[in-house]
């Protein structure tokens, strides 16, 4: 059967939900003439906390009521005037079909939403101002359609936060990259967006940060997500799996997190007391509520043993902390367990009173919501020009130039008499939006792209799809040969990558290298090659072929990725883009997926990961990126440690090792030292021309060496300025020792070393140094 395109596949999800749910009123509960209301139950009482009233409703539910509301679709309870509610929905980025609760009604409603690209092209801009107003324009949009009565619920199942520590994950395209910086600050900007970042209590929408922790493995050499035992380093929960989701928590405010199917160091994260409530709800502070992954706790008995009965494992959960299945196994055994006595009435109150809260600070016992801070919202707030601009510029500022041979771009439209596109991501709109999607406002690919600005376009596709099995490679050849420029579009799709699927080369698939070889010898000057994917590639030969003469990396693009790139192309956008992941070679693949360290290993030939601890060669760097103009980033001079550091760490307690490196704990400092150890570092960033642009700064620490498993360097922080051609700006970095300078040791410690530490910014460094 071929594959479905993107317009079949809109209409199939309008289809779909039109049979599901129509247009109409939102669910709610004590509205002014309810009975619930008019009987004074606490619950309804919006002078009591969200606590409080969950409470209060969580006691005058029977049993089996309460077991009820314990999967991802809740049944109501009508004699409280309880509306049932689907707990599962997403919006990775954008609304989206994936989850239950949100529908895209062909009958009188609303058909669309507006589709960003996906995530890890997102981080290429590094811009968390850019990932808030996304995270913002999701919100507004899926609290519209609640209004407007096509979605269920108001939980979104998002963001993902993993660290892309494998290129040959199928999911890395969802997440941030590979920097627990990077991810930390995306997990940051998105919630407060999505949620809502006002004085309210009320929430806009509630995010989950999925999925805690250590989770980047598909299916790799018959290893499944589902029984993968992560044996992962105190070291490398601490300073890598682990930030995101703390940033989530603590610096976002997230009302849930999402556990993960891994079983880290043989437990299973929705099972580990010592994770979700030590360390997610003590240690961070969780207010909100615990969600597994689908069907997670299902799995600790039949894929992973575990547990050895349904019962066992719906205890072990939800005694560790867990408050719902994505799923019904916990709606269908718990009664059991209660009658064996693994489990409590108690235990099951705790996980709802959890659950109803986040439902009270949503406003969905407030009566009707159309008449709260968001009530105005309607469909009329959906696919708005603000939002579908914003699309365009999240595509803009993420694509990455990789090479510019010779300024071969910008190209100038005027001089371009025809052009050849070649290639099975051209004209594929589903190569736009990845996955967890919904059907978007609109869609311009990149032929389309292309056609908006040269009149005369042939086009070929090459390959039936990215897999590339059969290429017409002489036809290519042909057309490459008769045309003025050529274009090809190349990379994977989620037919290569994707949940549940991951690589195991990092080469193009199929033919594409030779198909991308024939056209580019035939072609009368060099070619363009536009990669989409999401994961890395390895395009060495590309590289250094000089017949293509440019490279761009446009990940998954969404719904304005084909404008983009024919902007970026025709000099209408200067790209600014930074890689935010390692472009690591084929011969990376030796490595086993299963090897969780971090750090590299040489007396064993283990290269480590990421660009704080990978030894080997790359393709391309973590933060790489052209541009059409020349920019310049240094530090400038003054910028030190404050006058009282000597104050703050006079007495401190050192640790010494045995190496001699000397140190001090974090804990020992304190959070009063920490803060008054604060300086800010001032970087001069300038435009040289010649055209105007946005440049992102990216400041690094690295230490004197890598003994006892330091980072080769550490991004600390980076910000992005648009300037003009000449232009000089500066700007302020504040650094915090406590957060910045510390490093975690073997045994998961932070601890700051005393002496030098070196601030990095380009090729420029200023030396700090530590001590009382």
């Amino acid at each position: 059967m071929a594959a479905p395109t993107l317009a079949l596949l809109v209409t199939l999800a309008a289809l779909h939900s039109a049979a599901v749910v129509l247009a109409g009123d939102p669910p709610f509960s004590c509205g002014p003439t309810s009975a619930e209301a008019s009987e004074g139950l606490a619950f309804c009482d919006v002078t009591l906390s969200p606590a409080q009233r969950a409470a209060d409703l969580v006691s005058r539910l029977t049993p089996a009521e309460k077991i009820a509301q314990l999967g991802d679709q809740a049944t109501g309870v009508p004699r409280l005037g309880v509306p049932g509610y689907k707990w599962w929905n997403e919006a990775l980025h954008g609304l989206a079909t994936s989850g239950k609760g949100l529908h895209f009604d062909v009958v009188g409603g609303v058909r669309a939403a507006t589709s960003f690209p996906q995530v890890l092209l997102t981080a290429a801009a590094f811009d968390d101002d850019l990932w808030f107003r996304i995270g913002q324009a999701i919100g507004r949009e899926a609290r519209a359609l609640f209004n407007v009565g096509q979605a269920e619920g108001l939980t979104i199942w998002s963001p993902n936060v993993n660290i892309f520590r494998d290129p040959r994950w199928g999911r890395g395209q969802e997440t941030p990259g590979e920097d627990p910086a990077v991810a930390s600050r995306y997990a940051v900007a998105f919630v407060r967006g999505i949620q809502g970042n006002s004085s309210s209590s009320l929430l806009q929408t509630s995010a989950c940060c999925k999925h805690a922790t250590a989770y980047d493995l598909e299916d790799w050499n018959g290893v499944a997500r589902y029984s993968f035992v992560a044996r992962v380093t105190a070291q490398d929960l601490e300073d890598t799996f682990n930030p995101p989701f703390r940033s989530c928590v603590v610096e976002g405010k997230a009302s849930c997190i999402m556990c993960a199917y891994t079983a880290i160091n043989g437990v299973p994260a929705c099972a580990n007391t010592d994770l979700l409530t030590g360390t997610v709800r003590g240690d961070w502070g969780l207010d909100g509520y615990v969600a597994s992954d689908c069907d997670a706790v299902a799995i600790m008995r039949d894929a992973q043993r575990y547990a050895p009965t349904p019962e066992d494992a719906v205890a072990v959960s939800l005694k560790a902390g867990l408050d719902i299945d994505c799923g019904s196994y916990i709606q269908q055994h718990a009664t059991a367990a209660i009658q064996q006595g693994k489990l409590t009435e108690l235990d099951i109150d705790k996980a709802l009173v959890n659950l109803f809260a986040v439902r009270m600070r949503l406003g969905h016992f407030d009566g009707d919501p159309r008449k709260n801070m968001y009530g105005a919202l309607s469909a009329a707030d959906i696919c708005t020009p603000e939002h579908r601009s914003l699309a365009l510029e999240a595509a803009q500022d993420g694509i990455v130039l990789l090479k510019n041979d010779g300024g071969i771009l910008p190209l100038d439209r005027s001089t371009v008499t025809s052009a050849a596109v070649i290639g099975p991501n051209s004209n594929d709109g589903m190569a736009l939006i990845a996955n967890y999607f919904g059907p978007p406002c609109e869609s311009t690919t990149p032929l389309q792209g292309l056609q908006s600005y040269v009149n005369n376009v042939r086009f070929l596709a090459g390959c039936s799809s990215a897999a590339c099995d059969v290429a017409v490679t002489d036809q290519a050849v042909v057309l490459s040969g008769s045309e003025d420029y050529v274009f090809l579009f190349m990379g994977l799709s989620q037919q290569q990558e994707s949940e549940g699927k991951d690589r195991t080369s990092l080469l193009l698939p199929g033919m594409q290298q030779s198909l991308i070889t024939a056209v580019a010898d035939a072609s009368k000057r060099p070619v363009i090659l536009v990669l989409l994917s999401g994961g890395p590639v390895d395009i060495t030969f590309a590289q250094s072929n000089p017949k293509i003469g440019a490279i761009l990396w446009a990940g998954y693009p969404g719904q304005a990725g084909g404008l983009a790139i024919a902007k970026v192309l025709f000099g209408d956008h200067n790209p600014s883009g930074r890689l935010p992941m390692t472009w690591y070679p084929e011969d990376f693949t030796k490595v086993p997926m299963t090897d969780m360290r971090m750090r590299a290993d040489p007396t064993s030939g283990y290269p480590g990961r990421s660009y704080r601890f990978y030894q080997g060669n790359a393709v391309y760097k973590f933060g790489y990126g052209l541009s059409y103009s020349t920019f310049s980033s240094r530090l400038l001079y003054g910028t030190s440690m404050p006058a009282l550091s000597s104050t703050v760490l006079a007495g401190l307690r050192e640790t010494v090792t045995e190496e001699g490196d000397r140190s001090y704990h974090i804990d020992d400092i304190g959070t009063d030292g920490c803060e008054q150890l604060k300086f800010p570092a001032m970087v001069e960033v300038q435009n040289h021309g010649p055209m105007d642009g946005k440049h992102s700064a990216l400041m690094f620490l690295r230490w004197p060496n890598t003994n006892g498993g330091r980072p080769a360097s550490q991004l600390i922080g980076f910000m992005s300025q648009h300037l003009k051609a000449g232009e000089t700006a500066n700007l302020r970095f504040d650094i915090s020792p406590c957060e910045h300078f510390s490093r975690v040791r073997a045994d998961g410690m932070k601890v700051i070393d005393i002496g030098s530490h070196f601030l990095t910014v380009d090729n420029h460094a200023i030396e700090i140094r530590f001590e009382a």
